[in-house]
């Protein structure tokens, strides 16, 4: 396939910005009054759409496969209009799931959690802790973790201006122990209000696989056997914080979710001499545990924009 378009080569972040908060808005507002089953076909036209209208999230998709192809070597994985088409239904499936999740129509039978370390035994003991999740499968079924287990409170880290108006949503639709916080920066009035949340048992999950639009520190690591940039914030966050910090996975499967919690460091230690060494230490490592479960799920990697262009870096 060609290379990807200027429209593809525009920052994640821009598209999301667009008009998610509107669409989430009217996803939400038709599940309700028309449920699920009517709302499919709907959303899977628009997905369609974009599908057909959209090269450069086409190609980018199919770079992403031949890729993972390539890195895996299992000549089966490599894309084809059929296996990119295939990931853009599944990403309209994922956003009626997030939707079943808001409403709390998701229960725990649903979910299979595999936790070798018994971290979810940890949820309501003593200071919070942190989450890094990715854009690989569901990131809204922590309100799994957050709403119908433990019942602790969860705060996500976005880099969205609207986190408010979504907490809105959230409040609407019930979720009283998810909350959104938008962190563009680390400042010191951010910082505190974090540590505090902490100190109150609250727990902190953060994306761990996407570059901020605007001044974000990031690193180049190796994805999938080429550089690609990844933030350094959750890294940085762990280390200020020095909180435990863990990978949280959600797959699904025919049966449902499966939500894998995985430890990853009790403390990240650096001093500004060796920061950005053992910042990219430790995000090699996610990156290669990242790599781990997508090979597991390939199609639920939603990844439509460019991830390896050397000009999506923020500092270029």
């Amino acid at each position: 396939m060609s290379e990807p378009t200027n429209e593809a080569k525009k920052h994640w972040a821009a598209h999301q910005e667009r008009g998610s908060f509107l669409l989430m808005k009217l996803m939400a507002w038709g599940v309700r009054h028309f449920g699920r089953r009517l709302l499919t076909p709907v959303l899977y036209g628009i997905v369609l759409y974009f599908f057909v209208f959209g090269p450069g999230a086409r190609q980018n998709a199919w770079q992403y496969q031949q890729y993972l192809a390539s890195w895996s070597r299992q000549s089966a994985l490599r894309p084809t209009r059929r296996s990119v088409f295939k990931q853009f239904m599944a990403f309209a499936d994922a956003l009626l799931d997030k939707l079943d999740v808001w409403n709390g129509k998701l229960t725990l039978d649903q979910i299979t959690i595999v936790d070798h370390d018994l971290l979810r035994n940890q949820l309501r003991s003593g200071r919070g802790q942190m989450l890094v999740g990715t854009h690989l499968g569901n990131l809204e079924v922590c309100r799994a973790l957050a709403e119908l287990g433990e019942r602790v409170t969860m705060n996500v880290l976005v880099h969205t201006k609207h986190a408010e108006r979504f907490n809105r949503l959230l409040g609407e639709a019930g979720a009283t122990n998810l909350r959104l916080i938008q962190v563009s920066e680390l400042n010191p009035m951010i910082m505190l209000q974090l540590s505090q949340r902490l100190d109150n048992g609250e727990w902190l999950a953060i994306a761990g696989d996407r570059v901020p639009l605007h001044g974000g520190r990031n690193v180049r690591v190796d994805f999938l056997g080429h550089p690609a940039a990844f933030p350094q914030g959750p890294w940085l966050l762990a280390g200020l914080l020095q909180c435990p910090i863990n990978l949280i996975f959600c797959l699904k499967g025919a049966s449902g979710y499966r939500v894998i919690l995985e430890p990853f460091a009790e403390r990240i230690k650096w001093r500004r001499s060796n920061r950005e060494q053992v910042v990219a230490g430790h995000v090699q490592r996610y990156a290669a545990r990242l790599a781990h479960y997508c090979l597991e799920a390939p199609h639920q990697w939603f990844n439509f924009y460019s991830f390896w262009k050397t000009d999506d870096d923020p500092s270029a």
